[in-house]
């Protein structure tokens, strides 16, 4: 395959053009159900479709200007749709692909069950676009296309690995730099979005010895314990400071066990307070004493 090139995915919804055009580079492909999200914030708004083209073919002048390869990432089974991105590429001297996506198209319109309504397409839709785009390939080179292939015919897998081994070397820091070093455990629980706004406490004693950090963005603020022996197994995991779960007007410190992001959100929006696994530092909780508490807890107390 040509570097530069306008590569244009051909085929139906729901034969696999998103999954092919993600062993590019993110930057390098235009999806327009992401331009459609863009500009009306519903992928599926098939309204915004005139916008959403318009902004799209805006990104892809100004990439075919600077030769940069570029994935076309949508149905593409019109013949009008694809006689203007070949125009575009040949404006700017930049070679055209082909790809077709040989999915059978019963697996098609399976697939689309799996999909949220606003970005399911109708099994009438998906067969129609299906016939279109193999009646399309006899005819892509007289459309001007310089090279016709199956998506079956190429070797995709390796820049896909390739990407994923050098982020996860990355991540590890065995590319000479820190890496994330702590931030694997927060990650691996809470995801990525919390990591440019965790920041460890370093030295404090909140939690009985036990790592601190605290998750800030504006106004909101969220206070964690790192904890490294949960109940007395030697496992890790996180507890979130809260409030006691016995009396009101306990200041001491409560904790609540952090699973998940979804356990950060419940604690923002007031649907925490009534977890049965809180456990205050002194008054215990769901039934317990303080005594009874596990070893961070208790270490906490004292």
């Amino acid at each position: 395959m040509p570097d530069p090139a306008l590569v244009v995915l051909i085929g139906a919804a729901g034969s696999g053009k998103s999954t092919f055009a993600a062993t590019w580079n993110p930057s390098q492909v235009l999806e327009l159900d992401a331009f459609r999200a863009m500009v009306s914030d519903e992928a599926g708004d098939q309204q915004a479709t005139a916008d959403a083209v318009a902004a799209m073919r805006t990104v892809l002048e100004a990439r075919l200007t600077r030769k940069k390869t570029t994935v076309i990432d949508s149905t593409n089974c019109e013949r009008a749709v694809r006689a203007g991105l070949v125009q575009a590429a040949r404006r700017h001297g930049v070679p055209t692909v082909a790809v077709l996506m040989g999915t059978p198209v019963s697996l098609c319109v399976i697939r689309q069950t799996a999909r949220t309504p606003g970005r399911a397409v109708p099994a009438d839709t998906v067969r129609a676009q299906h016939t279109a785009a193999t009646a399309a390939f006899p005819g892509l080179r007289g459309e001007g296309f310089d090279h016709v292939v199956f998506a079956d015919q190429l070797h995709r897998l390796e820049p896909l690995l390739q990407r994923a081994s050098d982020a996860r070397r990355a991540d590890l820091g065995w590319d000479g730099n820190s890496g994330l070093g702590s931030l694997l455990l927060v990650r691996r629980v809470f995801g990525d979005a919390v990591l440019p706004l965790w920041r460890w406490a370093e030295g404090s004693t909140l939690a009985g010895g036990d790592r601190i950090a605290e998750i800030t963005l504006g106004a909101d603020r969220l206070i964690l314990a790192l904890r490294t022996d949960v109940d007395g197994e030697g496992d890790y995991g996180f507890d979130l400071l809260t409030a006691c779960p016995v009396d009101d007007e306990c200041t001491a410190p409560a904790w609540a066990p952090a699973h998940s992001v979804t356990t950060l959100l419940d604690a923002l929006t007031g649907h925490l307070a009534d977890a049965p696994d809180i456990v205050c530092t002194v008054h215990g909780g769901d039934g317990q004493e303080a005594d009874d508490l596990h070893a961070p807890y208790a270490d906490a107390v004292a």
